[in-house]
């Protein structure tokens, strides 16, 4: 079977099965070294927070994609399967561009457009992919090991009778979006609870105000796209808003910054994000992993620092 994805959700769930032999090709931002059929007319872009939400917006008005497809890699290569998605066509490529690129292809690939809206749909994704690739018992033995990482959380929290944690996670800094899909199931499972959250639904602006209001106990900072480095230097468009030394979470010094790719992406290192967010809530009961120290900052009296 000759397998391209073009989504680096799928890419990544792909190798963790041990099913990477099969792939052909895969997008731009996968970490493979698989030829690159997707490419992004904004890759390896320095534009700022603003600058990107502004392109974006209006490449979307006009109806134009951010993704294009080398069409003579794609013929040369001939998949017979294309992973594809339908959640978000800024995020990734969309499944319906994508139908029209192939029109013309000689030989035709089957389209399996995976529409995760919240974790539980990511983890059914796990199992759609093995089955297609002809694997379905090696992605049954791989989602029961993440039912498992999740249900370990899930019973500390209840045997520590822990609190519920009042957080607001970011998935972009200017303007300010609310984290939406998975992200509030991720939160949940961690121990914490974000009220200004879309579950199952897309994130959307949030005013400031609401913000102000709201109050949260902690805040994860994690744009869409960003790694912490990055995040760093967008952190102004936070740290200089009106009344922001007047949180909660910031007199308490609970702001964190984290990678992007823990939360943003349907994939299976959900579960690596829902163990860095317990080990934020609730320090108390959760060790942060080693490997996932370097993926998180905290915030704290101007400084960002590395995590202990």
């Amino acid at each position: 079977m000759n397998v391209c994805s073009f989504l680096p959700a799928a890419t990544s769930m792909i190798y963790e099965l041990g099913f990477q032999d099969l792939l052909s090709g895969v997008t731009f931002e996968c970490p493979s070294d698989k030829p690159k059929v997707v490419r992004s007319y904004m890759e390896n872009n320095q534009y700022s927070s603003k600058d990107i939400d502004e392109i974006v917006s209006r490449r979307k008005a006009r109806g134009e994609s951010l993704y294009y497809i080398d069409m003579e890699l794609l013929e040369n290569i001939k998949p017979d399967v294309i992973f594809t998605q339908e959640v978000c066509d800024v995020c990734q490529i969309g499944s319906r561009y994508v139908q029209k690129a192939i029109a013309g292809l000689k030989k035709q690939p089957k389209i399996i457009t995976l529409v995760p809206r919240n974790l539980e749909d990511v983890f059914d994704n796990v199992l759609t992919i093995s089955k297609v690739l002809g694997k379905d018992r090696e992605g049954e033995k791989y989602l029961s090991k993440l039912y498992s990482r999740v249900n370990n959380i899930s019973n500390k929290l209840k045997m520590n009778k822990a609190s519920v944690k009042k957080v607001m996670f970011m998935e972009w800094l200017n303007p300010i979006y609310n984290c939406g899909h998975w992200i509030p199931d991720q939160i949940a499972i961690a121990g914490g609870i974000d009220e200004l959250s879309n579950r199952s639904g897309y994130s959307t602006v949030i005013s400031w105000n609401r913000i102000l209001h709201y109050d949260p106990e902690i805040i994860v900072a994690a744009p869409c796209g960003f790694n912490v480095e990055r995040t760093t230097k967008e952190i102004s468009d936070l740290t200089t808003r009106k009344d922001w030394n007047e949180l909660t979470a910031v007199k308490n010094e609970e702001v964190y910054l984290a990678d992007a790719d823990l939360f943003t992406q349907p994939s299976t290192t959900l579960v690596d994000g829902i163990d860095l967010l317990a080990g934020l809530f609730h320090r108390e009961i959760f060790e942060i992993p080693e490997r996932l120290k370097a993926k998180c900052m905290k915030w704290e009296n101007e400084l960002i620092t590395k995590l202990k």
